[in-house]
């Protein structure tokens, strides 16, 4: 049996000896690769953190004390080690484990993470009620140097420093970063020395004993000496006690650091330095490739496959974004920390320019837009549907309320699969639609997403594009920049009885269900405006009006319809069909679309159960 078998939970990682830790990360790293590459999911990022894992389940008394992962896509060893190996093979799957920390999947979980920068702020929130409850127990949040350009990050900071009986931990897992030439034996003396009870006893005879001008100077002399060695400055400025850089792949650096950590009242912050895909060459040679592949041979690495067949709706944003741009020097792109995953690689390498990265700041990137087309430039927001929600005071006040001309391009538009609930993009449609000024698109092949894009960039106001992850079905692109009408929907299929309305990527399975069902299919492109027109004339023509949609059913499109209807006077049997009011988890994007009910026979046999077939099917309607 290896040592990493013997290990059920943290309290066997206590157990170990020094020594034995190394041999535990050796045999965790493998065993992560291993399994991730069966799987699929994140890799680098979790190569990156087995030390750090180890260390801090050795050091503090877990899940008693607090960790709280920042995004989570880091947590695998983490997972490993609090009694969930076996269940590893199951990852991402539907029923299986998130890739994402979830309160519900176990103690050890203490916050669900998955959207960035909320660490600090959560274990801030554990540590006041500790010591509000009475009880001893350290806080730690464990955050990335991504997630720290958020805003949020700052506004915990600066609530924290102000807590000085606290038992609190911030480590800045900082993995973009080489280690610079003073992480080393000098270096983690000094880390330990300075997390060390002498220093912090000395700091506090020096405040007792000094008088107040020596104090001053004393404080100053202390700062700069640090300076000089760490970046302290800012971070002590905020009221935590900076320690670090330290090698975070160092376990005889990292587990004395803790424990002298460990000892200290008050906000401590932790500087470590790791590297991602550490252990496995081919990751730390492109950590990019292998932040979250599908499955590959760890041996032979991640193979380049033949090109698909289908261009993804990613692709067709790309390269419509460098065609517009192209015909436009007004154009400029933003990202909110998601160049790849956008597919904004080529835009920024023909026009660096018109090409900004702002981090993960998502209300910033908004109103940043704003700002831009204020003076006249055109801004091209790419931003994940999920992540658009971090940024909705800023579209509402910033962007809609002036009527300022932002194109927001929003991918990963419905459910995502694998991810699950924390990614999904479930409720733009919803949160959309209800915003003044705002035009709402829903594209249902390829062709239309590039059209919608030119419709969105010429029109002079807010207006968004909403997409799905993944390939469109094939559709033939033309190569021109002309915009369609807005508020223009089209008939796609002519039938009888049953007039169903599809909204982007719920066109292709209604067509296919109204093979069946002999009834009428209108692709009605626009959210808002909606074509008002044409609902009016298919409820005087059909006994049933079925909306369908891959958003939240409530409020969504299909609540849109019942507005128009009940406005028009119509008394119309309406069925709406979309995702449930509940979180959809992780799994295979079809599976999870049919147990919804939104695939061709979920549609057939909801459709015949509201006309009176004996064919009930549980599905998100009303």
């Amino acid at each position: 049996m290896t040592l990493l078998q013997k290990v059920n939970d943290p309290a066997d990682v206590r157990a170990l000896s020094r020594p034995e830790l190394h041999k535990l990360a050796n045999e965790l790293r493998t065993y992560l690769l291993e399994s991730v590459s069966q799987t699929g999911g994140h890799l680098s990022s979790n190569l990156g953190t087995v030390e750090l894992t180890i260390a801090l389940h050795y050091v503090f008394n877990t899940p008693h004390d607090r960790i709280v992962w920042d995004v989570g896509h880091q947590t695998y060893p983490h997972k490993i080690l609090t009694g969930r190996r076996d269940r590893m093979p199951s990852l991402r799957q539907f029923g299986g484990l998130s890739g994402f920390p979830r309160r519900d999947e176990s103690p050890y979980d203490t916050f669900g993470t998955a959207h960035s920068s909320t660490s600090i702020s959560a274990a801030l929130g554990m540590a006041l009620a500790a010591r509000t409850k009475g009880e001893k127990r350290h806080s730690v949040a464990v955050i990335g140097d991504g997630a720290m350009s958020a805003g949020m990050a700052f506004e915990a900071l600066n609530n924290a420093g102000v807590y000085e009986d606290i038992k609190m931990l911030v480590v800045l897992n900082d993995n973009d970063m080489s280690i610079s030439p003073p992480v080393g034996a000098l270096n983690r003396y000094l880390a330990r020395l300075m997390s060390g009870q002498f220093y912090a006893a000395a700091k506090n005879v020096g405040k007792s004993v000094l008088p107040p001008s020596m104090r001053e100077f004393a404080k100053r002399f202390e700062e700069h000496a640090k300076g000089m060695l760490t970046p302290a400055t800012m971070f002590e400025e905020f009221g935590f006690n900076y320690i670090g850089p330290i090698d975070g792949h160092d376990l005889e650096a990292l587990v004395p650091t803790l424990q002298n950590l460990k000892n200290l009242d008050g906000p401590q912050f932790l500087h470590v330095v790791t590297k991602k895909g550490q252990g496995y060459k081919l990751a730390e040679a492109d950590p990019v490739l292998y932040h979250g592949p599908g499955k590959f041979n760890p041996a032979e690495g991640i193979q380049p496959s033949a090109a698909p067949a289908k261009k993804t709706y990613t692709q067709v944003f790309g390269d419509w974004l460098c065609d517009m741009a192209s015909a436009d020097d007004k154009l400029i792109g933003i990202t909110p920390a998601m160049r790849e995953g956008s597919g904004m690689v080529a835009f920024e390498q023909q026009f660096p320019d018109r090409y900004y990265d702002v981090g993960i700041a998502e209300q910033h990137a908004v109103t940043f837009a704003a700002g831009l087309a204020c003076e006249g430039l055109k801004p091209v927001l790419a931003i994940y549907s999920t992540f658009l929600q971090r940024g909705y005071d800023q579209l509402i006040h910033d962007v809609a309320l002036q009527n300022l001309d932002v194109t927001f391009a929003l991918d990963r538009a419905g459910l995502v699969g694998a991810d699950g609930a924390t990614h999904a993009g479930n409720y733009d449609i919803a949160y959309l639609r209800c915003i003044p000024n705002m035009v709402v698109m829903t594209p249902s092949d390829e062709n239309e997403c590039r059209k919608m894009l030119s419709t969105a960039y010429r029109h002079p106001g807010p207006a968004s594009v909403r997409y799905p992850r993944g390939a469109g079905p094939g559709t033939v692109i033309e190569a021109d920049l002309d915009p369609i009408e807005i508020g223009k929907a089209s008939v796609r299929r002519q039938g009888r009885q049953v007039a169903i309305l599809a909204f982007g990527t719920m066109v292709a399975p209604a067509l296919k269900a109204a093979e069946e069902l002999n009834a009428t299919v209108a692709d009605m492109r626009f959210v808002k405006p909606l074509d008002t027109a044409l609902v009016a004339q298919l409820a005087s023509s059909h006994d049933l009006i079925v909306t369908i949609e891959e958003g939240a059913v409530m409020g969504g499109a299909g609540s849109a319809v019942a507005e128009a209807l009940a406005a028009a006077g119509f008394v119309k049997p309406l069925l709406q069909l979309g995702l449930p009011d509940e979180f959809i988890d992780h799994g295979d994007a079809q599976q999870l679309l049919a147990s919804c009910g939104l695939d061709a026979a979920g549609i057939i046999a909801s459709v015949r159960e509201r006309l009176g077939s004996k064919e009930p099917r549980l599905v998100a309607n009303s």
